[in-house]
């Protein structure tokens, strides 16, 4: 039997500002959450994501060292009013936008903010039916 792929995670220097960003994307974590150095949700299709402090990632990696943000996670939204307005609440919220939202030549509504550290998350809508 092949391993199953089930999970996707993420080293965050804070975790109370990282799930603040990522609750405005909707995802839900726990009451809480913000004092673990663990924490977990599950979206469709099953798949995990984890979050996981540097000083836990250390704790069991003494030699871990936060490396420079590289990749990031795509959001799909209801259609392009809804990346205009994901992407104004996080500006709103203090978040540092990479790409305002355009009309990207694939089809797409599209926008970029950074998370607190630093990855670049994309928020879409389809402009028709995808392809």
């Amino acid at each position: 039997m092949a391993p199953t792929f089930n999970a996707i995670g993420l080293a965050v220097a804070d975790m109370a500002a990282s799930l603040s960003f990522y609750r405005r994307l909707g995802l839900e974590f726990p009451d809480g959450a913000e004092q673990e150095p663990h924490v977990e949700t599950t979206v469709a299709g099953g798949i995990r994501l984890m979050w996981d402090t540097h000083a836990s990632l250390q704790s069991f990696d003494p030699g871990y060292q936060p490396a420079p943000p590289s990749g990031g996670w795509a959001f799909l939204c209801a259609d392009a009013a809804e990346v205009d307005r994901c992407h104004g609440d996080l500006v709103a919220a203090g978040h540092r936008s990479v790409n305002a939202p355009w009309d990207a030549p694939w089809g797409q509504r599209y926008a970029q903010v950074r998370d607190p550290d630093g990855n670049v998350v994309d928020l879409f809508a389809w402009n028709s039916s995808p392809q």
